[in-house]
């Protein structure tokens, strides 16, 4: 830890969490290291990949970007608390359903990201389901499956299927 340390307090994954951390550290970086919570991944740390994404205040953010002192007061929710909630589910088993994982290592913060543009309701095209996810790189997937599980997602919940 640097000279500057800074106390913080938030909400994480529905825990309160109270902490002592270096004013440089990134939230990702936190989130990992400090919380033992590693599903969100450290690959570009100049916010283009996606891998990092998470939910700060129910806003996606890159956590490479955001400062880990920045969230004080903040309710941030991972994969980890999105999965353990239920929330992406169907999400993830679509992923899985599909063959729209491959290494894992972008999945996290595409399934992150994905729920963001399914909780604003109906059924995107597949032009716009590319679009949202453009910020979240795979090098593995060619993207079509995980387009194709994102699309099935939103006509199972606009249907109220579970």
């Amino acid at each position: 830890m640097s000279d500057l340390s800074i106390d913080i307090s938030l909400i994480v994954n529905g825990e309160t969490v109270n902490e002592r951390v270096d004013a440089r550290k990134t939230l990702v970086d936190f989130l990992r290291e400090d919380l033992a919570l590693t599903g969100s991944h450290v690959g570009c740390e100049h916010g283009v990949c996606g891998a990092c994404t998470v939910r700060v205040n129910g806003e996606i953010v890159r956590g490479c970007l955001m400062l880990a002192v920045q969230c004080d007061g903040a309710m941030v929710e991972t994969i980890e608390g999105l999965s353990d909630s239920g929330e992406v589910a169907d999400l993830q088993a679509a992923f899985e359903q599909r063959n729209a994982l491959q290494c894992g290592y972008c999945t996290p913060g595409m399934v992150v990201a994905a729920q963001e543009l399914l909780r604003r309701g109906g059924v995107p095209s597949r032009e716009a389901i590319r679009e949202f996810l453009s910020g979240n790189y795979c090098r593995c997937t060619g993207y079509h499956a995980i387009v194709d599980a994102v699309e099935a997602v939103a006509q199972q919940r606009a249907e109220g299927k579970p």
